[in-house]
């Protein structure tokens, strides 16, 4: 497919409730600039904060959704809807950390059926906590992970292998796992413990999540494969 023309401005939506002192929102920005000069793309972003969301909010504006991090979010019925509305309206969507657990929470809710699916976070005594307590914390950590071929983000990488950078207590509850993935939902990238740290949607044009923050990359001064891969996503015509 053509993309748009390189003077035509993509209007990206930031689903979360920005915090200047949150690492990871100072480095989207940068990020999406970097990713915007690689790819000769005019970027406008808005911050949507999910408390602001609702039925009547006009989501056909936007060419892309990022969810970012910072959970718990003030809304996540909100952040749910956005989720909800790139996922069904074929849009890209690019999650990051409480990114990747509120697009497995709403795959759990309005993919499968499971209207009790809740986030461990806010719900912590729920019977199906789909997203709950990692193992081992991942603040400000650094891994391998290993890309899972022929998917999305591999080839956004070009390659199998990244490292990345974390700040995450929570990701998908292992209980859940293999049923999660047992349709659409694809694992993409695992770390070196060979725990799942990434997942994309089959039959999607581009629905990624990680639960790692490749914008930090863009504060030592590298533009995040995946922002970029994401922006021509965006600057694709819909399907």
């Amino acid at each position: 497919m053509e993309q748009r023309s390189p003077h035509t401005v993509l209007n990206i939506a930031l689903i979360g409730d920005h915090d200047p002192r949150i690492t990871a929102h100072r480095a989207i920005s940068m990020a999406l600039q970097r990713a915007a000069e690689a790819t000769g793309l005019s970027v406008q972003t808005q911050w949507l904060a999910t408390d602001s969301l609702t039925s009547q909010t006009n989501l056909s504006l936007f060419d892309g959704f990022w969810c970012t991090p910072g959970s718990p979010y003030r809304s996540l019925e909100g952040a749910l809807l956005a989720i909800t509305h790139a996922r069904e309206q074929r849009r890209p969507y690019l999650g990051t950390c409480a990114g990747f657990q509120h697009a497995v929470l709403e795959y759990a809710r309005h993919v499968l059926g499971w209207t009790d699916a809740e986030h461990g976070e806010t719900a912590p005594d729920s019977a199906r906590a789909v997203i709950s307590p990692l193992s081992c914390s991942l603040v400000d950590a650094h891994d391998r992970i290993q890309l899972v071929e022929n998917t999305l983000i591999a080839k956004a990488y070009g390659t199998l292998e990244t490292h990345e950078s974390y700040h995450c207590r929570y990701g998908i509850n292992p209980e859940f796992e293999s049923t999660l993935l047992d349709g659409d939902l694809r694992a993409s990238g695992y770390d070196t413990q060979g725990d799942l740290r990434a997942v994309e949607l089959k039959g999607h044009p581009f629905f990624v999540a990680t639960l790692f923050q490749p914008e930090r990359a863009a504060l030592e001064g590298h533009t995040p494969a995946l922002a970029s891969a994401f922006l021509r996503a965006c600057a694709r015509p819909p399907v």
